[in-house]
C-alpha cells in the first residue's frame, strides 16, 4: 500500500510538472542553495564541491559565468577577458557592424590583433558577485489580516532598503528578485562591464547552418558560437568604452576538454535561464494553445513570409534584416513546437487532474484557506481573455510588424512633453537621442519591405483584436475605393508622412519649433502611433496590470498551498533570467514512434545535408574541401569531427550561450537550442522527451584554429585532455 501511495504521488507530481527527487534532470537550480540536489548530482557524476560551483569567499565558476546582453548567457574561456556565447546570441552585433563591402553575416569576421576588435556599442556583460535569501527581511513588517496593497508596499520599502544597503557595501548593483511568486526573495549583487568587443564569428553556412529549417530539430549541424572579449580600466572595474582600457582579468575562466561527451557522462548547463512556467493552471494552458499561440503563429508566419521573400531578393534588404528576421523566427518556431507538445501529451488535461486532486486534498483539511484559488483562477483568464489578446496582438504588430509606428513614438514623446523636457534643459540631449536612435532605425530599414508588412499584418492585427483597444486607429485612413483596401491606405499612409523619408526627419528635427507641431500633429504615422500608444497604455496596460496583479497574488498562495501539501519534495523556483544550474546527463531520445535519435552529430552531416541551390544548407567549398578531406587536427574522434550534442538538461530562453560542463567544471559544448519536442518544457517537462541541444566545443575550436586560421586566440586558453590520469594543457 505505502508502494502505492509513493507512486500515485508521483505521477500527481509529474503531472503538475513539479521536479522531485527522481526527475533530477528536471529543474533549474538556484546555485547558491544547492543542498537539496547536491547529492543527485554527484550521483550522476559530478566531481566538484558545492564551493566549486558558487562561492563568495574566492573564486568558483560562477565567476566565469556572464549574463551576455539582456537575454543570453556566455562564459570567460581565458585570464584575458575572452567570452564564448552564441552566434545567434552575438547575432545583432555581427550585423550592426556588417555591410555589403564587409558582408561579416554570410563571411565571418576574425579580428587577428587587439586593434581588430570591434566596439559592441550598448552590450553589456553582467557578474554576479553574490546571491542570499532575504525572505525573513522582505516580509518584515507584515502583519496577518494586511490587505494585499498594505503588505505590497510594505515589502517595496523594504525592497529599496535591502538594495540600497547592499550597492553601498559591494560597490556593485544590489537587486532583490522574487522567487515562487513572491514565496521567497534573493538579493543578488552583480558587476557590470560595459565595454565588450567582437572578437569572431564564423561565417553563415557555420555559425546558421540549417537556418530556419532546422532550428528547434534535432538532428543539428549548427556551429552556433561567436566570440567576444571583455574590457576592464586599469583598475580591472567597469568602465565606459576607452582606448586606454585593457582586457578584463577574470577571477574564473574555465578549462575547455579536448575528451569531449559521450554517452552517459553527467553533463551540467550553467546560466541564466529566461522564464519557465511550470505552476501554470490549465486555464493558463488552454489560454496558451487556443488562443495565444496561435494568433501570434499567425502573425510572425505573415510578417516572415514578407523578410524572407524581400531578404532573397536584395542583398541590401538581406543584411538590413536579418537580425529582425532571426529574432520573429525563432519565437514563431518554438510556439508551434510548444502548441504541438502541449496538445500531443494533453498537458491541460493532466494539470485537470492534478487540480482535482488538489482540491481533494484541500477539502479534507480543517482550515481550508485554498479553496478560492482554482475557481478564481479560471475567471481571471475567462474575463481576461480579450484584453490579454490585445496586449499580445499590440506588441506583435508594433514591434514585430511594421517597425515605423512605434519607431515614431519617440518623436510623440517629444512633443507631448515638450515644454516639460526643455525647461528642464534637456532638450539637446533629447533630441540628440533621438536622432541617435534614427540612424540606427534608418540603418535597417526598407520602405517597400515596411509597406508589405502593414499591408498584411494590419488586417491581421484588427481580425484578432478587439476594435475597441486599438485597431479603430486606421478607420479614418482607410481608402475609399472599392478595390486594393489595404495595398492603396499604405500608399496614402506612407507617401504623406515624413518618417518614409531619413533626409525630411532629420531636417524637421533640426527645424523642430512648437510652432511646428500642428503640422507634425498631422502626419498620419504620428497620428496612428500616438493612438495606438495611447489606446495602450490608458486601456489596455491598466486592465493587464490588473489581471497580472490578481494571477500573482492567486498563484502565490497556489504554490504555497502546493509546497505545504507535501514537505518531502524537493522542489525548484520557475525561472526567472536569475543564474541557475541544470543537470542531467549525455544522452540521445526516442520521442515518437520509429524514431531514435543518437546523441550526436559530425561533419558528415553537414556534407549529407549541403545543398548548392538551398541557402540553408549552402557551404563554402573551402568548408567543403576541409571536411571532405578529413582535415580535423586535435579535435577530431576516431576519424570523426563532431558538431554537436544532446543531454537532458533542463533549459529554456536565456540559457542560450550557457557553458556545457562535464563532471569536472570543464567546458565541453556551448548550449543553443532545445529539440521541437522540447519546446514545451517551460511549461510541462517530460523527462524521456527534453532534450537541450550544444555545439561540441571541439568544433568550435576546429573552426576558429583548422578553418578560420585564427589559432592564436586558442593560446590564451587552457585546453585540457585527460585521456591519461595526467591532464595535458595548451
Amino acid at each position: 500500500m505505502i508502494i502505492i501511495m509513493r507512486k500515485k504521488i508521483l505521477i500527481m507530481l509529474s503531472v503538475l510538472g513539479i521536479a522531485c527527487r527522481l526527475y533530477a534532470h528536471e529543474g533549474m537550480w538556484i546555485p547558491a542553495v544547492l543542498d537539496v540536489v547536491y547529492d543527485d548530482m554527484k550521483g550522476l557524476g559530478l566531481k566538484l564541491t558545492k564551493d566549486d560551483l558558487f562561492s563568495i569567499n574566492h573564486s568558483s565558476l560562477k565567476d566565469a559565468i556572464v549574463l551576455f546582453g539582456g537575454g543570453c548567457t556566455a562564459e570567460v574561456v581565458s585570464d584575458q577577458g575572452l567570452i564564448f556565447t552564441n552566434h545567434h546570441c552575438g547575432f545583432d552585433f555581427i550585423q550592426f557592424h556588417s555591410s555589403l563591402e564587409h558582408d561579416y553575416l554570410t563571411h565571418g569576421f576574425w579580428a587577428m590583433s587587439r586593434e581588430e576588435e570591434l566596439i559592441c556599442e550598448g552590450l553589456k556583460a553582467t557578474f554576479i558577485v553574490s546571491m542570499e535569501d532575504v525572505t525573513e527581511r522582505m516580509f518584515g513588517g507584515i502583519a496577518e489580516g494586511m490587505s494585499g496593497e498594505e503588505a505590497s508596499r510594505i515589502r517595496e520599502s523594504n525592497k529599496r532598503q535591502i538594495e540600497a544597503e547592499a550597492s553601498k557595501k559591494s560597490g556593485g548593483e544590489g537587486v532583490v528578485r522574487a522567487f515562487d511568486y513572491g514565496n521567497q526573495f534573493f538579493l543578488i549583487v552583480t558587476r557590470t562591464y560595459s565595454d565588450v568587443r567582437l572578437v569572431g564569428a564564423p561565417p553563415g553556412a557555420i555559425g546558421k547552418f540549417g537556418g530556419d529549417t532546422d532550428n528547434w530539430v534535432w538532428p543539428r549541424h549548427t556551429g552556433d558560437f561567436s566570440v567576444f572579449r571583455i574590457y576592464a580600466n586599469e583598475n580591472n572595474e567597469p568602465a565606459a568604452v576607452a582606448a586606454a582600457n585593457r582586457p578584463y582579468t577574470p577571477g574564473f575562466s574555465l578549462e575547455i576538454s579536448l575528451d569531449g561527451a559521450h554517452e552517459g557522462d553527467y553533463a551540467m548547463v550553467y546560466g541564466f535561464p529566461g522564464r519557465t512556467e511550470h505552476y501554470l493552471s490549465s486555464y493558463a494552458v488552454d489560454y496558451i494553445v487556443q488562443k495565444s499561440n496561435p494568433m501570434r503563429i499567425s502573425m510572425r508566419e505573415t510578417s516572415l513570409g514578407i523578410i524572407d521573400r524581400r531578404m532573397k531578393e536584395d542583398d541590401k534588404v538581406r543584411i538590413q534584416y536579418a537580425a529582425k528576421q532571426s529574432d520573429i523566427s525563432n519565437a514563431y518556431k518554438k510556439w508551434i513546437g510548444q502548441s504541438m507538445g502541449l496538445s500531443r501529451f494533453d498537458a491541460a488535461g493532466k494539470k485537470r487532474v492534478a487540480e482535482s486532486d488538489f482540491e481533494q486534498k484541500i477539502s479534507s483539511l480543517k482550515e481550508n484557506n485554498y479553496g478560492d484559488i482554482l475557481p478564481s483562477l479560471e475567471t481571471i483568464y475567462k474575463n481576461s481573455e480579450s484584453v490579454n489578446i490585445a496586449r499580445e496582438g499590440f506588441i506583435e504588430y508594433v514591434f514585430y510588424g511594421p517597425e515605423i509606428f512605434s519607431f515614431a513614438h519617440q518623436l510623440v514623446d517629444l512633443i507631448v512633453n515638450y515644454e516639460m523636457i526643455s525647461s528642464s534643459g534637456k532638450l539637446k540631449d533629447k533630441i540628440s537621442e533621438i536622432k541617435k536612435n534614427a540612424r540606427l532605425f534608418y540603418k535597417d530599414f526598407d520602405l517597400s519591405t515596411e509597406k508589405e508588412l502593414f499591408v498584411s499584418m494590419t488586417p491581421l492585427y484588427r481580425q484578432y483584436v478587439d476594435h475597441s483597444m486599438g485597431p479603430d486607429v486606421f478607420n479614418r485612413y482607410l481608402y475609399k475605393g472599392k478595390t486594393d483596401l489595404w495595398e492603396n491606405t499604405a500608399e496614402l499612409i506612407y507617401a504623406k508622412s515624413f518618417f518614409s523619408d531619413s533626409s525630411y526627419y532629420f531636417q524637421m528635427l533640426d527645424r523642430l519649433q512648437p510652432k511646428s507641431f500642428a503640422k507634425i500633429e498631422k502626419d498620419p504615422v504620428y497620428n496612428i502611433s500616438k493612438n495606438l500608444f495611447d489606446v495602450y497604455y490608458i486601456k489596455i496596460k491598466p486592465e493587464a496590470s490588473a489581471f497580472n496583479f490578481q494571477l500573482e497574488a492567486l498563484m502565490s498562495r497556489y504554490v504555497k498551498a502546493i509546497r505545504e501539501m507535501d514537505t518531502s519534495v524537493n522542489y525548484w523556483s520557475d525561472a526567472n533570467s536569475t543564474l541557475r544550474i541544470s543537470f542531467g546527463k549525455v544522452e540521445g531520445s526516442a520521442p515518437r514512434d520509429g524514431m531514435d535519435y543518437t546523441y550526436y552529430t559530425t561533419s558528415d552531416g553537414i556534407l549529407q545535408k549541403s545543398e548548392e541551390d538551398v541557402y540553408d544548407y549552402k557551404i563554402p567549398d573551402d568548408l567543403r574541401s576541409l571536411f571532405e578531406r578529413r582535415v580535423f587536427g586535435a579535435y577530431g574522434e576516431n576519424g570523426q569531427l563532431r558538431v554537436a550534442f544532446t543531454s537532458s538538461n533542463h533549459t529554456t530562453g536565456g540559457n542560450s550561450g550557457s557553458p556545457a560542463l562535464n563532471g569536472k567544471g570543464q567546458l565541453i559544448g556551448i548550449n543553443f537550442d532545445r529539440t521541437w519536442e522540447s519546446t514545451m518544457s517551460d511549461v510541462f517537462y517530460h523527462p524521456d522527451i527534453c532534450r537541450n541541444i550544444m555545439v561540441d566545443v571541439r568544433y568550435v575550436l576546429w573552426v576558429i584554429d583548422v578553418y578560420a586560421h585564427a589559432g592564436y586566440l586558442l593560446d590564451e586558453m587552457k585546453l585540457v585532455r585527460y585521456s591519461s590520469e595526467k591532464a595535458e594543457s595548451k
